[in-house]
């Protein structure tokens, strides 16, 4: 059963609720390490941020900013992203496309397809 979306406490995700991406972006580069499972990101502008092999598993993103993101390495199972703006990402081959049509529409929690 996913947990529900919170606030965390590290400093990590305090520079992304800042949307302070840059500085997270650098920490990241420092091998900062952080937990942002279950995380509330509504209504963020995480444009730019450096999401690779991060684990985001049961975050919510209702409304979040997420253009251009390449989350294909990042564990978004039992994420929403519902009435998110998504021009542009990557998604884990693992989420199909209606997958993810219903969790932008519905606000559904993505699955990831490990058949095959």
């Amino acid at each position: 059963m996913s947990q529900k979306p919170h606030l965390l406490d590290n400093k990590l995700y305090k520079l992304l609720r800042e949307e302070d991406i840059g500085a997270f972006n650098q920490a990241r580069s420092c091998d900062e390490t952080t937990d942002l499972r279950s995380g509330d990101f509504r209504g963020l502008d995480l444009r730019e941020m450096n999401a690779h092999k991060l684990d985001m598993s049961n975050a919510y993103f209702r409304g979040a900013d997420l253009r251009g993101i390449d989350f294909s390495q990042t564990n978004l199972e039992g994420a929403s992203i519902a009435q998110a703006n998504i021009s542009g990402c990557f998604f884990p081959k693992e989420i199909s496309a209606d997958e993810l049509v219903m969790s932008l529409n519905h606000g559904t929690r993505l699955r990831y397809d490990r058949c095959c």
